[in-house]
């Protein structure tokens, strides 16, 4: 399993994307270690916690955007 840290420019810690060998992914909150959402790469979707479809294709860098100004 491979470990991804989201960082600000700051270095402040957001995030972690825990990667699969199978390219699964967990998207989780740093402070809280709470799970926010999943990738499951056999079906090209990213899923909220509760499994509810956001998009089809990788998009969890969506679940970190209220922590940067855009």
């Amino acid at each position: 399993m491979e470990k991804t840290y989201i960082k600000k420019f700051s270095g402040f810690i957001v995030g972690i994307v825990e990667t699969d060998s199978n390219g699964d992914k967990t998207v989780k909150d740093f402070s809280s270690g709470k799970i926010l959402g999943y990738y499951k790469k056999s079906r090209d979707v990213t899923t909220d916690f509760y499994g509810k479809i956001l998009a089809y294709g990788d998009i969890t860098a969506i679940f970190f955007k209220d922590h940067f100004n855009f």
